[in-house]
């Protein structure tokens, strides 16, 4: 027993192994094709440039286009959060079965694929009028990331013991005060995750916006678009060198964000133990 149970460990570490290498691999790559002194991402290499970097220096389409995935990454981020934090308190508390419903309904495009969302979303804007825009755009990161923010919204709800509710409206707090001053506070570092996993969410969404974006110019005004323009015009080392720029600057946001919250956390919870 004790023999197969190790021969099982280690064919499980290797199989881990195995994953992390296939999944990251590729990642890593990036930024060694992008000082590659060659157009094309494949080996053997021809040598070290900065030639490619100094190409999207001072770029401003890839200024404007990182400037704008930002600002739509942050909005969609907060309109996500928002509203998962909404459907998953009304659906928990507020016992209703509609409530239930737009829980279940909030959730399903996690199992939707993204092309038919893209093409559901494109049919929907030119609808009621919006078309290729930016405000269309934010509409479909917030439709995409939603599952997730409810998911990690109504897990912390669940969590958090319903007789510190009951004991806050009984001591005649109102609902509005109820939430603000007792749930929240347990909520937060959940808001914080859902809004840096639906900010990571929005940052990289490809699937539905490509749909939306059309042939208009907005294709080149937001990052992943544009490193697709890069890969059609067969561009290679010029979409790694936006591509490594689109991943520095988000994960400098995304430890920027997890660093505030860890710290407001901290704060918190020194607060609470000086109470």
């Amino acid at each position: 027993m004790s023999a197969a149970r190790t021969e099982g460990g280690r064919w499980l570490g290797v199989y881990v192994i195995a994953y992390l290498v296939f999944l990251y691999l590729p990642v890593l790559l990036i930024p060694l094709f992008s000082f590659n002194n060659s157009i094309q991402a494949a080996f053997p290499l021809q040598g070290f440039t900065l030639e490619w970097y100094a190409t999207l220096y001072g770029n401003p389409a890839l200024s404007g286009a990182l400037l704008n995935s930002l600002v739509i990454g942050v909005v969609a981020a907060a309109g996500a959060t928002l509203c998962g934090i909404t459907v998953s308190y009304m659906d928990l508390y507020g016992r209703s079965p509609l409530a239930a419903t737009i829980s279940a309904v909030a959730r399903l495009p996690i199992l939707i694929p993204g092309v038919i969302v893209g093409i559901s979303l494109l049919i929907l804007v030119n609808l009621i009028g919006l078309g290729p825009s930016r405000i269309a755009i934010v509409l479909s990161h917030i439709l995409v990331a939603l599952p997730t923010t409810v998911v990690i919204m109504r897990s912390r709800f669940a969590a958090i013991p319903k007789t510190i509710r009951e004991a806050a409206l009984d001591l005649g707090a109102s609902d509005w005060t109820t939430f603000r001053r007792v749930m929240l506070p347990e909520l937060l570092p959940a808001v914080s995750t859902g809004f840096v996993l639906a900010f990571a969410r929005a940052l990289g969404e490809y699937g539905s916006v490509i749909f939306i974006a059309g042939n208009m110019p907005l294709r080149s005004e937001i990052t992943p678009l544009l490193i697709m323009i890069k890969l059609e015009q067969f561009d290679y080392a010029g979409a790694t060198a936006i591509a490594l720029v689109f991943l520095a600057v988000s994960f400098a946001l995304l430890f920027v964000i997890n660093l505030l919250s860890w710290r407001r956390n901290r704060k918190l919870s020194a607060s609470g133990g000086g109470d």
